[in-house]
């Protein structure tokens, strides 16, 4: 299956000037129960919401699309859930990593992958490896993230470079701490988008996204589609971005 696909009216990211959208994706279990289906019935629909909104990313032109697939907590859920999971994700990645390839897709896995197996970080390594000098859609996968992690993370870094003589604390500022973390500011992130109706951010990008908009839908995300995208997005242009100015 292809990622490209032909919209009857295509939308320009960036003549919009939004360059940077990540998605909290919410609501699989809920689907799954809604139709009596089982919990990874309602992941594998998921993801097939997943390939319909990197379609429309490619085609729209969008710069950078982040995918809350997998936070910290969720370890916290039943074992046979998290090894479905894990395996889902991997069955994905092993089946559609050429067609990322062949679409011009820069795949980045974000999170900490240390609790994982070696064949998981493996094929990690593989699809970063495959994919680094694609120019197009760059696409991060958040699995096993929390971004209160990423902060102590980037830290432990900074502390590596000031003890080692590389850097001097007087030289840290909001910029430079960006550059520790699993992503950068270089392309900040314009909106926020949270389905299946509850209204937090649960531990995602807590320093990326200090002047994002957010924007909180009641679809639950296997009925995400390209045009639950589109409502997203023209709710966001009506927004007075100020970015903490009057």
């Amino acid at each position: 299956m292809n990622y490209i696909y032909n919209p009857k009216k295509k939308f320009d990211f960036i003549k919009n000037n939004i360059n940077h959208i990540a998605i909290i994706m919410d609501g699989n279990r809920r689907w799954a129960i809604n139709k009596n289906k089982s919990y990874i019935d309602g992941h594998k629909a998921g993801v097939k919401a997943v390939k319909k909104i990197i379609k429309y990313s490619i085609i729209c032109n969008l710069k950078v699309l982040t995918l809350y697939a997998f936070s910290s907590e969720n370890l916290n859920r039943s074992k046979q859930e998290v090894e479905s999971l894990i395996n889902l994700f991997l069955v994905v990645l092993n089946s559609d990593l050429d067609i990322l390839y062949k679409n011009n897709i820069k795949l980045r896995i974000i999170g900490d992958i240390s609790l994982f197996g070696s064949f998981f970080k493996n094929s990690i390594l593989h699809a970063h490896e495959l994919t680094k000098l694609n120019t197009g859609l760059l696409l991060n996968i958040a699995i096993n993230y929390g971004g209160r992690w990423d902060i102590i993370q980037g830290i432990k870094k900074l502390i590596s470079k000031i003890k080692y003589k590389k850097i001097s604390s007087e030289s840290i500022n909001e910029n430079y701490l960006s550059k520790f973390l699993c992503i950068d500011s270089k392309i900040p992130v314009d909106l926020v988008i949270r389905t299946g109706g509850e209204y937090r951010i649960s531990n995602f990008m807590l320093w990326q996204i200090a002047y994002s908009e957010l924007y909180f839908t009641n679809t639950l995300w296997p009925d995400f589609n390209e045009h639950s995208f589109q409502l997203a997005i023209k709710e966001f242009l009506k927004r007075d971005r100020r970015f903490g100015g009057s």
